[in-house]
């Protein structure tokens, strides 16, 4: 799985930076509201993201289980920060 950007012309989608084999079906998701919050990745961000995706592809990672470990560290941390 990899993400691709694209610009809608003449209602159609077109690629910017990939070509997408002929007849593939894709999902395009579309914001209700223009003014809804973008999520904007630099290309280093896309990149680590693209990189974790194959990792989960690949059934490569850590458990929920350690997810949620960490996720209750950081928070405890952050509040332990404003103390």
């Amino acid at each position: 799985m990899y993400s691709v950007t694209a610009r809608i012309v003449d209602g159609r989608a077109v690629t910017t930076d990939a070509a997408l084999p002929e007849g593939k079906e894709v999902t395009i998701w579309i914001p209700e509201d223009e003014e809804e919050d973008r999520v904007v990745l630099t290309p280093e961000e896309e990149a680590e993201l693209d990189a974790a995706i194959e990792d989960a592809d690949r059934h490569e990672g850590i458990s929920a289980e350690e997810m949620l470990r960490e996720l209750r560290e950081l928070r405890e941390r952050d509040t332990d920060a404003r103390r």
